[in-house]
Parts: structure tokens; sequence; C-alpha cells
């Protein structure tokens, strides 16, 4: 049984970029991806690498290789134990695009003023 809930970050416009990108990806990926956001809904922040790692300011990424193809996953953990992911890209460098970390956060912000927002 999940402790933890996986819920995907939803733009003001209804967009939902985490999982638009997960799904254009090749299915192998994408269901390699889904399988670890079930492994995050039954360990939480225990889930540490090679699966999942700390970047920075409490956004995490999700790593997921396939073959020669690495993906990246960005989200971050909220109150009752909802784990909110955000964005994902194509890694094709050592180090995670600053910009990708930068968007996560941005989301992250809108969802929290969303969620102070609520009656």
């Amino acid at each position: 049984m999940p402790n933890y809930h996986v819920e995907f970050f939803e733009m003001e416009g209804g967009a939902v970029p985490a999982e638009e990108f997960i799904d254009s990806l090749d299915m192998k990926m994408s269901a390699k991806i889904y399988r670890l956001l079930g492994m995050i809904e039954r360990n939480g922040p225990e889930l540490r690498e090679p699966y999942s790692k700390h970047l920075d300011d409490g956004i995490f990424e999700l790593r997921a290789v396939f073959g020669s193809n690495i993906t990246r996953v960005l989200y971050f953990f909220f109150i009752g134990k909802r784990v909110i992911v955000t964005n994902g890209f194509v890694k094709k460098t050592q180090k995670t695009p600053k910009s990708e970390i930068d968007k996560a956060k941005g989301y992250r912000k809108q969802y929290i003023e969303r969620e102070e927002a609520k009656p």
C-alpha cells in the first residue's frame, strides 16, 4: 500500500508538463519512469540513488536509464505525504541543467501559492 501520493503539477492553463513529457517518451522509458514513481509512493524520501537524488533546495530528480538514454523527472515533497512531479528532460550533459531546476522551483512556488489560497 502506498505511503505517499504522487501528483503531477498542473499549470494554470491545464497543461501538465511532467506527465506530457513522460508520455512523449518511448514506451519502455515511460514505463520505467512510472515504475519509479511507484517506488516513490512506497518509499518517499527514503528512495535514494541510483533511483532518486536531491538536487537543490528540496528539489529531487528521479533517475531513469534505458540503454543509452538517460531521463530525469523532477519533483518535490509537500505536506500530507504528497509528491509533486513538476517537469522532466532527457539528460545530455553531466550536470542537471540549472534551467530545469529553476523551472521545478517556479512550479513549486505556483503550487504552494495555490494550496495556500484554498479556503
